[in-house]
């Protein structure tokens, strides 16, 4: 008698404390769940010998990229629904694991669904996780984590992030704004923040495909260098250069931001790139970027930030991004960027949150990937555009619930004289 999902339902709840709000369907035909609900499709046995032998958000996820998991009805609302009953519940809400594991009946429903699996242990895990090996933030292992998120073909993000090319958060007039008019908007709000004028030196950290660099020069007429760690980046912001007519005003390197002995710059701007550096290496980072602007030279950071925690040292990475987005990136709340920055000696001017401008950025993105779906897998992976599908989505998610946020930090090295070179009302950009 085909009962798999019915199983499963029972021990989901049993384990969380509370009733499943959606449906689930399983290999073996079989249905439980509210009529209509939207539906989490278990493919095979695998997806669950995946969750039994790693509980919790890395299990999902390898068993989501291996295609083991998969949704039925709409992304968003499934991704809602599990997210505020199995990571949103309040102290007191259902029950920890192992407070549920310590009850017999769960115990007995968890043996059942042993030999409902089959063998264990699970098969090996998709090969787009990644093993973290070695020191983090050092030289060698950002430009592996580097590597792994952004050299997996531009065609790809293309496809994901449309003609501008921008992989961070756009400026939205309106919510039905195209996304190219959006992120030119985010560009040239960067490059006002920074009172770029012609013949200026600017500094691109974490530059991606080159779109700011370009932005800087064309509009700006300001000469910038701009750098990264990804081999495939850097060589199509060079050729974007080069059919603007920009080489002699744009000049992209693979180059670790540790490595750069140029300075002065009149201004940097470091727009996604932060999230990367980790918190063990931020002031070095701060201090690294002041000692390579002119004194009075602004910096803008755009930066996303995390929540705080009542205990700070009980903070734990996000084990699905960890494994397949960011190899060793690591969120701050903002107050720990804004004291940072000022602890390697900046001034900050200017905070702007833009949250509900990435939300919506995130969408367009997701939209984007899932019209070209076929195309986008053939041009990697099935596993990966699976990855970036749930990720952007979940994400979109995170930041209309304020889980998560990004903000935009205007300073300052300012002289020791104390002029900042700001006006009386500086947010002349808006």
């Amino acid at each position: 008698m085909a009962d798999a999902a019915l199983r499963l339902k029972g021990l989901v709840e049993q384990l969380v404390g509370a009733p499943l709000p959606l449906r689930i369907r399983a290999w073996d035909g079989s249905q439980a769940g509210p009529p209509g609900a939207p539906a989490l499709v278990v493919r095979n046995r695998r997806a669950v010998r995946r969750l039994l032998w790693k509980p919790g958000e890395l299990g999902l996820a390898r068993a989501w990229v291996a295609g083991d998991l998969d949704v039925e009805g709409d992304l968003y609302t499934v991704l809602d629904l599990v997210s505020g009953l199995l990571w949103e519940r309040g102290e007191g809400d259902g029950r920890s694991l192992g407070a549920a594991l310590r009850d017999p009946e769960v115990r007995a429903a968890v043996r059942g669904l042993v030999r409902l699996a089959g063998p264990l242990p699970p098969p090996a895990p998709p090969e787009e996780e990644v093993r973290r090996r070695g020191h983090l933030h050092t030289k060698h292992t950002d430009r592996r984590a580097i590597s792994h998120h952004y050299d997996v073909g531009n065609d790809f993000y293309e496809i994901v992030l449309g003609p501008s090319m921008v992989y961070s958060c756009a400026y939205w007039p309106a919510p039905d704004s195209t996304l190219e008019a959006a992120q030119h908007d985010k560009l040239d709000l960067v490059c006002r923040k920074l009172a770029l004028e012609p013949g200026m030196r600017l500094l691109d950290v974490g530059c991606g495909w080159g779109s700011m660099a370009i932005h800087a020069a064309r509009a700006y007429g300001v000469h910038v260098v701009g750098i990264t760690l990804s081999q495939e980046q850097a060589a199509y912001a060079r050729k974007r250069a080069a059919d603007e007519g920009l080489t002699d005003r744009v000049e992209i390197r693979v180059q670790d931001y540790r490595e750069v002995e140029d300075g002065p710059y009149d201004a940097v701007s470091s727009i996604g790139m932060a999230e990367h550096v980790g918190a063990e290496r931020y002031l070095e980072y701060a201090g690294d970027l002041r000692q390579l602007l002119r004194p009075g030279g602004r910096l803008l950071n755009h930066q996303i930030a995390r929540r705080p925690q009542r205990d700070e040292s009980a903070y734990s990475v996000n084990e699905f991004i960890d494994a397949y987005v960011f190899p060793d990136g690591e969120l701050a709340p903002l107050g720990t960027t804004v004291t940072q920055l000022e602890r390697a000696g900046f001034e900050v001017r200017d905070v702007e949150s833009l949250r509900e401008h990435y939300a919506l950025t995130l969408r367009r993105w997701v939209g984007n990937l899932e019209a070209d779906w076929a195309r986008a897998t053939r041009l990697t992976t099935p596993g990966r555009a699976r990855v970036w599908r749930l990720y952007m989505a979940a994400s979109a998610l995170a930041f209309e619930h304020n889980r998560i946020g990004v903000n935009q930090v205007l300073a300052v090295r300012t002289p020791d004289a104390g002029a900042s070179g700001l006006p009386l009302r500086a947010r002349t950009w808006n």
